[in-house]
């Protein structure tokens, strides 16, 4: 259940950051897209982002964590060129800086959903 939940926080996340970075746009305003995109990302987040993580250790420590931010942002990238390419899903980012500023906007909106949702589970928790 938790992995549904996660799954359609991420996709609300694609479809805001879609709507506010000019640099990334959909074919269609289809939920479908943004929920293949979800998954299409999180498999990338789960393969590549752990290997480019291993390789910019220096720099993460360099910038202090900051670093970070570009790798999320080319991950996003990678994940749509991935889904145009591979999978045929019209989820299109420009270039970098467009994957950047979505990375974060994704990044922002999946802490905000999740902590709201895990809210509502921790006051369930109590009543019963």
């Amino acid at each position: 259940m938790k992995l549904l939940i996660r799954w359609a926080i991420v996709s609300v996340a694609l479809f805001a950051a879609a709507w506010l970075v000019p640099g990334i746009y959909v074919e269609s305003d289809g939920w479908v897209i943004y929920a293949v995109m979800a998954i299409i990302l999180g498999l990338v987040n789960a393969t590549v982002r752990p290997l480019l993580k291993l390789l910019t250790c220096p720099l993460i420590l360099l910038t202090l964590g900051l670093f970070v931010l570009v790798i999320n942002g080319l991950t996003l990238w990678l994940a749509s060129a991935i889904a145009v390419s591979c999978f045929d899903v019209g989820f299109y980012v420009r270039d970098f800086w467009s994957g950047f500023l979505g990375a974060l906007i994704v990044s922002i909106v999946t802490v905000i959903l999740s902590a709201l949702i895990r809210e509502d589970d921790d006051d369930d928790d109590d009543k019963h």
